[in-house]
């Protein structure tokens, strides 16, 4: 009697288990693309939020929003998305100037949650208005030894007529001597000197 040959190819548990790695790889990487997908929404989402955070700031400081009330909030539709911010005044040490702290949140005024981002800024009479000229920050500064004395605690303008300080813009620079020529030569093996 003739045995049956056996036929070439894989048994059902041979399958089975190259169909469970199968599985198991396709997982292991779903899992690290849906990750990377999420990290990229989170920094897509911060860096709108931080965007909205800013330009809030820079409104408070150019529209020079009174210190009557302690926060507002708004909302607004930016990167095809619903955002909203509340913008918050606190005292310092300064009496003329305030802490400006403007949180940002992902979805309307009704949405609970943490900020995704948040900008903090300063404004007030203490500070210069935004588009002005160059503030002296040297004030009270003793010029001989660079240490800080008594200032007056003003800041001198710059544009004035007489301001010995440093020039600003519109003032023209005090003229510099210029070097005389020396009229004598120099006998040879003899350095020159300088005036």
């Amino acid at each position: 009697m003739k045995r049956a040959r056996r036929a070439g190819g894989f048994t059902l548990v041979e399958v089975l288990v190259a169909l469970v790695i199968v599985a198991l790889g396709l997982t292991a990487l779903m899992v690290a693309v849906n990750g990377t997908a999420r990290t990229s929404g989170f920094l897509r989402d911060k860096t709108l939020a931080q965007w909205i955070a800013l330009n809030r700031l820079t409104e408070v400081r150019l529209n020079m929003v009174k210190f009557g009330q302690n926060t507002d909030t708004g909302e607004l539709d930016f990167g095809n998305r619903k955002w909203h911010y509340d913008t918050r005044y606190f005292d310092t040490s300064i009496a003329s100037m305030k802490r400006v702290v403007v949180r940002v949140y992902l979805g309307d005024a009704k949405t609970k949650g943490n900020p995704v981002a948040q900008a903090v800024g300063f404004l007030g009479t203490a500070l210069a208005a935004p588009g002005s000229l160059i503030v002296d920050w040297t004030t009270g500064i003793n010029p001989a030894n660079g240490q800080a004395g008594t200032g007056t605690g003003t800041t001198p303008n710059p544009t004035t007529p007489g301001n010995q300080n440093t020039p600003g813009i519109g003032t023209p620079a005090p003229p510099q001597p210029s070097p005389q020529p020396n009229p004598q030569p120099n006998p040879p093996g003899v350095p020159p000197t300088t005036p």
